[in-house]
């Protein structure tokens, strides 16, 4: 009779079960589980994100319906549903002929119609309060439609089973959070009224001008100011503030270029001043110059600088200062002050070696001119 090591029948079933338990793992590794497992992980922490993301879009539209009721607009709501999902569509392309011509149309129309749509439903309320509500506006729809297009492919990734795409959504999920905390944060700042980092360039022009300037209105919501530098003549543009804007810089230095010529006093030298998003690594504040039209413009206004310059030989400068996306839009910081004054000297400089004592200087700073006067 055959004796068995006592436990010899324990560490045989232990075995049996670790070696079922393994070809099971195998069969589900096989069927995709582990994929299915990342999947619903992944889906759980987009979801949880999306949630935070529908917050920030409602907060967004709650203080702008309040800003907007507190300035006595009419029907507010039914304003803002309708400027939420406001779109632009790009004019076709593939036939480039006239492109500048078209798209330029299709913004005018944008702007002109948002402006009576606020001045018909805030008609006892300034400019300013109208640009805020306005720049409100645009936020809350940033943020909506940020959370619309995450929520779109989360459940596009979803029902189509693919797991790539809802592991590169959730990879980019980060990146997107901090995008749509900014424009959180960079809605207070604008319905606070204060200078924000975009604001670079309309204070360099500022500057330039000095308090006893006298600015008078070129283009819709852009003003300019003509001041001495040194024996020269600095025609200065920049947006109207403290309104929350852009204006129209390209159109206002054209027509500016065009009077001086006409009174024979051709520009020696154009120089435009922005902000520009710097590089991970850079420090912000820090000043650099170059050739061509400073401007974050998709076309219409930065081809009007070009055209121009080009059109009577003007050489076309450029400075800027750099800072980050977030710094761009929200309250502007000492560091971003700091490289303002180092702008404006800057400018002074290429004045000094690049045009003689009575030449003609048109100087343009671009920028958003929310809480930045004349």
């Amino acid at each position: 009779m055959t004796e068995h090591a006592p436990g010899a029948g324990l560490a045989d079933w232990i075995q049996a079960i670790s070696q079922l338990l393994l070809l099971l793992i195998f069969i589900a590794l096989f069927m995709g589980l582990n994929q299915r497992i990342q999947i619903y992980m992944w889906s759980r922490d987009i979801r949880a994100k999306l949630v935070v993301l529908q917050g920030m879009a409602e907060e967004a539209r709650k203080k702008t319906l309040d800003y907007m009721v507190a300035n006595g607009a009419k029907n507010p709501e039914s304003l803002l549903s309708r400027i939420l999902d406001f779109f632009v569509i790009m004019p076709v392309d593939i036939e480039p002929v006239d492109i500048i011509k078209r798209l330029d149309h299709l913004i005018n129309v944008r702007r002109r119609r948002f402006k009576e749509e606020f001045e018909m439903a805030l008609p006892d309320a300034d400019l300013v309060a109208r640009s805020k509500a306005e720049t409100a506006a645009e936020i809350a729809g940033a943020l909506n439609l940020i959370y619309k297009i995450v929520r779109h492919l989360l459940i596009t990734g979803e029902k189509t089973r693919n797991w790539i795409l809802i592991m590169q959504l959730q990879l980019l999920m980060p990146m997107i959070m901090k995008i749509a905390d900014t424009y959180r944060k960079a809605l207070n700042d604008f319905l606070k009224g204060v200078p924000i980092g975009d604001a670079a360039g309309p204070i360099v022009a500022l500057r330039l001008a000095g308090p006893g300037a006298r600015w008078e209105r070129v283009d819709d919501e852009t003003v300019a100011a003509e001041v001495d530098f040194e024996g020269r003549r600095l025609v200065l543009v920049k947006a109207e503030g403290p309104m929350s804007t852009v204006g129209k810089p390209g159109a206002a230095t054209e027509k500016v270029v065009k009077k001086l010529i006409e009174e024979g006093r051709r520009p020696g030298l154009m120089i435009t001043v922005d902000a520009a998003l710097k590089l991970e690594g850079e420090e912000t504040g820090s000043i650099a110059e170059g050739v061509g039209a400073a401007i974050g413009d998709i076309g219409p206004e930065k081809i009007r600088f070009e055209r121009i310059a080009a059109e009577h030989g003007i050489p076309l400068r450029a400075v800027i200062v750099k800072m980050s996306m977030e710094e761009a839009i929200l309250a502007m910081n000492k560091k971003i002050f700091q490289g303002v004054e180092k702008a404006v000297e800057r400018v002074k400089d290429i004045i000094r070696k690049e045009t003689r004592p009575g030449d003609t200087v048109v100087v343009i700073g671009v920028g958003n001119t929310a809480g930045v006067g004349q």
